[in-house]
């Protein structure tokens, strides 16, 4: 998504409350946060979706690739190119399914467990720093602003 100067201005000129103006604060405030967190995960030898993969991983593992791509929101031949870097890293293990030819189990290896917690704990670090100095109501408030937001987008995709 692209924002142009001119409908920067606009937007910017509206009313607060106004929710294309929430939407585009919104969407800043992400982009700034997700170059924040590429920063600091860089500075492990990891890009952003190489670390959705491995704390997925720390979640469940033994998830297929399609089942991991499902949790992801991408698609399989993305996680597969992943995957493949993250096995030739020493990170990720594929074990074979019994009775599956075609689809393996997907594992973390130690060193893929200890760099995902050293991923989860920078990532805990900066919501630390940022986020969490909001005080405890005003998080709640957004959480369930959030929450009722995603409800109304899922919504919306199911039309």
């Amino acid at each position: 998504m692209s924002l142009t100067a001119a409908t920067c201005t606009h937007v910017t000129d509206g009313q607060a409350g106004d929710p294309l103006r929430v939407w585009f604060r919104f969407i800043r405030l992400n982009r700034r946060v997700t170059a924040a967190m590429a920063a600091e995960l860089r500075k492990l030898g990891l890009s952003i979706p190489q670390f959705d993969v491995l704390s997925t991983l720390t979640e469940r593992e033994g998830l297929t690739q399609q089942d991991l791509a499902a949790r992801l929101y991408v698609t399989k031949g993305n996680v597969s190119g992943l995957i493949d870097r993250l096995v030739e890293a020493g990170f990720v293990e594929r074990h074979a399914i019994p009775g599956d030819r075609r689809s393996h189990a997907l594992h973390l290896t130690p060193a893929g467990t200890e760099i995902a917690a050293h991923g989860i704990a920078a990532q805990k670090a900066y919501v630390a720093r940022t986020l969490g100095t909001l005080p405890q109501e005003d998080i709640a408030a957004f959480e369930d602003l959030v929450l009722k937001w995603r409800d109304v987008a899922r919504a919306d995709s199911d039309d």
